[in-house]
């Protein structure tokens, strides 16, 4: 036998554990006026008029739909947070742009001086992602500081948890 090779599928755990569904604002129901709204009552009462000889999965599905409008409409949909704070429309516009348009001319024509350009233009946006994410992060630890300062422990705590967290991200993305 000269080699013995095995072979696997692997699934990331993202893409296994992917919602795409709906998030709505939880958060909202600890305003009062959201909790008094009576628009989820309203919307039931139009189910009572379900006879029990039709179709259990039609039931259910309105059942669904008219919790997710209810929700909607009285929650509204959780906005996504950005995991990377300092990225920015510069980061985002400039740069992101620039070292498309220079991937592309590499890709037309993979002569030496595209390479050159191209990996001029990386370093670049690399060097210039790692200003910004230095920036942030010093700034960042300064509110720590001014927070420790004046006695703000909570709010210290809550955003050493949250640089920690931020940290942790960076390496396993590192």
């Amino acid at each position: 036998m000269v080699a013995k090779v095995t072979e696997r599928l692997a699934v990331s755990k993202q893409a296994a554990h992917k919602f795409d569904g709906e998030r709505f604002n939880f958060n909202k129901l600890n305003e009062l006026e959201v909790r008094k709204q009576t628009e989820i009552t309203n919307r039931f009462a139009a189910l009572e008029n379900l006879s029990d000889d039709k179709d259990i999965n039609r039931a259910w599905e309105n059942i669904k739909e008219n919790n997710k409008t209810s929700a909607n409409e009285s929650l509204g949909l959780n906005e996504l947070t950005q995991h990377k704070p300092w990225f920015d429309e510069e980061c985002l516009g400039f740069f992101l742009y620039e070292r498309k348009q220079a991937k592309m001319q590499w890709i037309h024509d993979p002569s030496q001086s595209n390479v050159d350009n191209l990996n001029t233009v990386r370093r670049d946006t690399s060097g210039h992602f790692t200003n910004k994410n230095e920036a942030y992060l010093k700034a960042n630890i300064e509110e720590h500081e001014t927070n420790s300062k004046i006695k703000y422990i909570r709010y210290l705590y809550t955003g050493i948890s949250d640089f920690k967290k931020m940290l942790y991200n960076t390496i396993l993305t590192s």
